[in-house]
Parts: structure tokens; C-alpha cells; sequence
């Protein structure tokens, strides 16, 4: 009870652990607290992108798609090993939007952030180029355009991680349960331990809600503040099939409802399609893939694939629910993606609660969190997360090929496809996780699928990971290949371990 952070935030999503990571950066003392593993919750059932949102200048969100395209470029250079460059076919559908309003949509999309190394927008003729060959042939002029794919949930874990090497404190499965006005004039955050069930009592200046679809509850039942702001719950939901085409581009299909669908090249093996957009109501945590999305979403593709996706061919779905800000849109698929912030100073003690955001601009978002801030902290340092690189990505945006390469001669005991892997997922890291091993015994146990002991070791030492779950869906992809029993074996060795322990030195 002696210390008192500077600020305490409640939830492990992107926008907490980003606020976490900028202002432990600052000097300011930090405490982070989730109730269940980092990115849980939205911030890992997204469609895998940083874009601008080429549908949102429709809705003349002109401010939050040029905020969107310049990190697009800043959040690429800070995190080369987890962001790279995707190429977007978007075939011109007779009937739906006219040709000259999406190649004005991409001009516009091209000039309003500021590009400077994605490529261009260009028409495409899809019956000469690869990217007609796995389109229906009535498909015959397409516009390509440049964005940027995600592994989201270790961009939330990066952060998280960023921000503990800075100094915060970040506990997982670690609930909010109250929160209480002390008498000394700072907040008091009961929290409990999820195992254990113990309590104890964090005090903070300040107080960050983060909490995403639990953030208007976390205000009104916990701080027992009235709400001005209200969070709209938006189901999306995506499903994964083998992969549909051979080429690296991804696709956006316009749908007679207004909505686009993405099919992304994913994982290697897989297409990824998304998303949908519909109200929900109950409780965030049990949300999933409905079969009327699963069906809308391959009818979706279906009508521009040749080979039609069929619910039977759907390997993997999930869901999430995006608490975004209510901006009493006639629907789901309109309402606002910018963020919201309501400041409350009961008592004089500043809660600041986020409402909406997208994972492109968390950065930004958490900048501006700060700024809102700033009259109730002590002086800290200036922003500096723009040219930061996120743990692991202390190279070249081009440089993936090279480090793998690198990775390979340093490591000849490695497949190709497992260094790839490393570098993907940690950056320059990888050498932190494979320390002095001289060859695979070294590693330890085998897992499956190229997961070894010394990589779980490593995620339960300085990734939060608790759970198999944690490590194969979050830390990694890897429950899309590794099988049911292997991942059993994978659970029951984690919970063995009576303490996380580190790799070899470093």
C-alpha cells in the first residue's frame, strides 16, 4: 500500500497496453492490470490489419483516415517483424459503387496521409493480370492498392512488453473488482488475482479505463461514475479456409449491402475472410462466429471467386465484439471507428475512459490519452513512440529476408520455415529466445509444429503466456496446424511448471 503510481490502467487490450508503454516510456510509474491473458478480447479478433479505412470516406471520416494512413507507415517502421506491406485488389462490381467514385476514393486514399513507401493505386485489367485468374470472368477491371497486415495480438503483446522493460507493472488475470476514492487523494484499485482469488489494493493518481466492451460498466459499477459517453457493441466475425489462389495480393469485395469483405492471404496456408458488422447484446466473452455470418461471409466471397466457399470448407472462425462510441448510427457498419475520451474528475480524482479506437491508430490514441492527462500528472518527458522500435523490431522494414538468412547461418540446425517463424513473431528477439542452443536437442521438447520448450519457457518468462491457449493462439498461430492432443500435452506441461523460467542467458 506505500507505493502510488502515477497511473493505473484497467484492461490489456491494444489502447491499454499502448498508454502503458508511451507513458512508462515518460517516466511516469505505471500499473496494468487484465483479467484475463494480454488481447483477450478485440484487440485479437480483428481482421489482421493496420489500413486508413478506404470504406470510412464514405462517412466522411476524413480526420481518423489520414490519422489511419500515417501510422500505417509509422507503426510498419517500428514493427517490421509483426507489420508488412499488402497489396489490396478491389474488382470494379457493375451495379455497386461506379468505377470513377473508387478511383477517386483511391486518389484521395493515396494523397491524404502523407505516403511515402507503400505503393500507389493502379488499375489493374483481371484478364490479363494474376489477380483475375482466381475471379469470376465477369470481373474485368480492378484497382490495386497498398495497406498493411498485423499479427495483432503480438502487437499487443510487444507493447505490453516494451512497457514492463520501461518499469510498469502489468498483471494478468488480474481483475478490477472496485475502485475507491482514498482519503489522501488518490485512487484506491482493488484487484484480484483470477488463481489464487487474493486481493490487494493498488493506489494511483490517475485511473485509465481501458477496458474495451466492459469500459461503461468499469465507469459506472466500479468508479461510480455516470456515464456521458455510451460504447456500442459491434459483433465482427471472420472465418479461415485452405488457401483459395497461389498470388500474395489480398482482396476487398464490395457486397450489395454497402459492406466490403476482405480475403487476405494468411498464415502461409490459409485465407483469412472478414468482416461483418451487426449489434450485439449479452455478454462480450461468449460472443462467436454465428452460422448466418459464416454463411453471409462465404456467400460474400462466392460472389467473386470462381471456386465458391462453401460453410464446409471453413477450418477455423472467430468473433469479437468492438466497443465502439455510440454515435447513434441508423447501423452497425456505419458507426464511427474514431475514438472518444470522457475525462471524470469526481472528488478531484481524473478517470479517463476510452471509448471506440481502431488498432491502427493506438498509438496516436495513446499520445492523445497522455495529452488529456497531462494537467493532473507531474512533468514528464514528450512524446517519443513514433520512431521507437517495438521489442524485436530494430530493423529494416526489408529487412525479414535478410535477418532469417542471418537467423539460418547462425542457427544451421533450424528449418527454414522455424527461423521464418522466429523472425516473424520476435524480430531480433529470436536470438534472445534461442540463446547459446547448438542444435535442436538443445531446444528442448518438441510441441509440434515447430514450438519448442524453449520458446514456451521464453513466452511464460517474458510474455505473460500462462495457458497453451495464450501461446498457440495469441503468441502464435499455431492452433490452426498443431492437433487437439498435442495442444492438451502443451496445456498440462505449462501447468506443471511451478514458475515460469527463463532462457539461457542473453
Amino acid at each position: 500500500m506505500d507505493q502510488i503510481y502515477d497511473i493505473a490502467i484497467i484492461g490489456g487490450g491494444v489502447n491499454g497496453c499502448g498508454i502503458a508503454r508511451d507513458a512508462a516510456g515518460r517516466g511516469y510509474s505505471v500499473y496494468l492490470c487484465e483479467m484475463n491473458d494480454l488481447a483477450s478480447g478485440t484487440s485479437s479478433w480483428s481482421s489482421k490489419l493496420i489500413h486508413g479505412g478506404l470504406r470510412y470516406l464514405e462517412f466522411y471520416e476524413f480526420r481518423l483516415v489520414r490519422e489511419a494512413l500515417i501510422e500505417r507507415e509509422v507503426l510498419w517502421g517500428i514493427a517490421p517483424h509483426i507489420i508488412a506491406p499488402m497489396r489490396f485488389v478491389l474488382p470494379h462490381h457493375a451495379g455497386l459503387r461506379p468505377a470513377w467514385l473508387l478511383r477517386l476514393g483511391l486518389f484521395i486514399y493515396d494523397h491524404l496521409g502523407g505516403r511515402r513507401r507503400l505503393p500507389a493505386a493502379r488499375t489493374l485489367n483481371l484478364r490479363r493480370d494474376i489477380a483475375g485468374e482466381p475471379l469470376k470472368p465477369i470481373f474485368k477491371t480492378g484497382f490495386e492498392y497498398s495497406d498493411c497486415t498485423v499479427d495483432d495480438a503480438r502487437l499487443v503483446v510487444l507493447n505490453a512488453l516494451d512497457a514492463a522493460e520501461r518499469g510498469a507493472t502489468v498483471r494478468t488475470r488480474t481483475q478490477a473488482v472496485e475502485t475507491k476514492r482514498g482519503d489522501d487523494g488518490v485512487w484506491e484499485l482493488v484487484v484480484e488475482d483470477a488463481i489464487s482469488k487474493t486481493r490487494s489494493t493498488i493506489r494511483a493518481r490517475v485511473l485509465v479505463n481501458a477496458g474495451g466492451p466492459w469500459v461503461q460498466e468499469i465507469l459506472t459499477r466500479r468508479a461510480g461514475v455516470e456515464a456521458k459517453a455510451h460504447v456500442r457493441l459491434v459483433q465482427g466475425s471472420h472465418i479461415v479456409v485452405q488457401r483459395l489462389y497461389a498470388h500474395d495480393r489480398a482482396y476487398t469485395f464490395q457486397h450489395s449491402d454497402g459492406r466490403v469483405i476482405f480475403a487476405i492471404p494468411y498464415q502461409d496456408d490459409f485465407t483469412l475472410i472478414g468482416t461483418t458488422d451487426r449489434d450485439y447484446e449479452g455478454d462480450p466473452s461468449k460472443v462467436c462466429a454465428t452460422q448466418e455470418e459464416i454463411d453471409y461471409l462465404c456467400a460474400s466471397a462466392s460472389e467473386y471467386l470462381a471456386a465458391q466457399v462453401t460453410p464446409s470448407d471453413v477450418v477455423w472462425s472467430y468473433s469479437g465484439v468492438r466497443p465502439l462510441y455510440d454515435d447513434h448510427a441508423s447501423e452497425a457498419r456505419i458507426a464511427t471507428r474514431d475514438y472518444v475520451f470522457e475525462l471524470d474528475v469526481p472528488d478531484g480524482l481524473p478517470i479517463l475512459s476510452v471509448f471506440g479506437g481502431k488498432i491502427t491508430t493506438y498509438r496516436k490514441l495513446a499520445e492523445h490519452a497522455l495529452e488529456k492527462l497531462s494537467p493532473y500528472l507531474r512533468s514528464g518527458g514528450a512524446p517519443w513512440t513514433d520512431d521507437a522500435a517495438l521489442p524485436g523490431g530494430d530493423f529494416a522494414t526489408d529487412g525479414v529476408d535478410a535477418l532469417t538468412r542471418q537467423l539460418l547461418h547462425d542457427y544451421p540446425f533450424l528449418s527454414k520455415r522455424h527461423a521464418l517463424r522466429l523472425v516473424h513473431a520476435y524480430g531480433t528477439h529470436a536470438r534472445r529466445l534461442l540463446g547459446r542452443a547448438a542444435s535442436l536437442a538443445d531446444l528442448g521438447r518438441d510441441f509440434g509444429q515447430t514450438l519448442t520448450e524453449r520458446e514456451v519457457r521464453y513466452l511464460m518468462a517474458h510474455e505473460f503466456a500462462q495457458t497453451a491457449e495464450d501461446v498457440v493462439w495469441r503468441r502464435s498461430k499455431l492452433g490452426l496446424r498443431l492437433a487437439t492432443k498435442e495442444v492438451v500435452a502443451l496445456d498440462s506441461w505449462m501447468a506443471a511448471q511451478r514458475k515460469p523460467v527463463a532462457p539461457d542467458p542473453y
